[in-house]
């Protein structure tokens, strides 16, 4: 097919594509994603323009196989839920994860959609919804029958302001009732550091979102429950990473700084 050609404006969700290609490109990937290889090849676009640093690329894969882990332990526990991917990208985690019962949702800007519709077909299970996640009206879309659901925000919250994510839980709780939310997030410190990465300079992308104390959004109302806290650099998936990124990592966790610095998080909403 014709090569498709993105705006300078939808070039962030460029970076964990071409991370998940190059990773699964390894003798020994933390994660394989032929998608996101499909896809890369066929975006006319210089990749090496975004300067991605390596371990960028290795934190990107490392958070997009524990998201994966978590999504698949959740609905094995939990069958028939709906999954919904906010600000999904050309991510392909549906087909990743590959579970037959549960009822999925991609969220994203139209023009977005409009590029994953060349790479995904919708299904009875599977479906794609053009909106930014901060409008209400893309919620009606969402069925309230089920008993479980499961919210993944990969990436996207540091790109919001924290007024606009109160917002959105708590137009999703009084959308479905009770859910269940994973996302990742950046330290204060990093979030006002990370504008100076080559990638997110290239990009033009604005970081509003940072916290340190996980406990802080039980505070928001919406009877939010802090889960868990787990960090990149101490997780099952390290074992697959090279002799020195491995040793980088380690270190790196004996330090509450840098393991908080970019993390993941788990709360239970309502």
């Amino acid at each position: 097919m014709d090569k498709i050609t993105l705006t300078e404006e939808k070039e962030t969700l460029l970076i964990p594509l071409y991370g998940k290609a190059k990773e699964s490109e390894k003798k020994h990937p933390i994660i394989i994603d032929r998608k996101a290889v499909e896809i890369v090849n066929q975006i006319d676009y210089d990749f090496r323009s975004l300067k991605i640093p390596e371990k960028t690329n290795t934190m990107m894969s490392l958070r997009a196989k524990l998201i994966d882990n978590f999504v698949k332990n959740f609905l094995k526990e939990n069958n028939e839920s709906i999954a919904m991917h906010l600000g999904c990208g050309l991510d392909s985690r549906y087909e990743r994860i590959n579970n037959g019962d549960v009822d999925w949702y991609d969220v994203d800007f139209e023009d977005v959609i409009d590029i994953r519709r060349h790479f995904y077909e919708e299904t009875d299970n599977y479906h794609l919804i053009a909106s930014s996640v901060t409008e209400k009206e893309w919620l009606e879309e969402i069925p309230v029958d089920k008993r479980h659901y499961v919210v993944i925000a990969e990436g996207l919250f540091m790109y919001l302001k924290e007024d606009e994510i109160k917002t959105l839980l708590n137009d999703l709780k009084n959308r479905i009732g009770s859910y269940t939310l994973i996302f990742d997030a950046f330290s204060l410190y990093t979030a006002k550091k990370v504008k100076n990465q080559p990638s997110i300079k290239k990009t033009g992308a604005l970081i509003h979102w940072g916290i340190d104390n996980p406990e802080d959004l039980t505070n928001w109302g919406m009877e939010i429950k802090f889960i868990k806290e787990q960090y990149f650099t101490a997780n099952e998936e390290i074992k697959n990473l090279g002799t020195s990124v491995k040793l980088m990592y380690k270190i790196a966790n004996l330090f509450k700084t840098a393991k908080r610095a970019h993390r993941l998080l788990i709360y239970k909403v309502g």
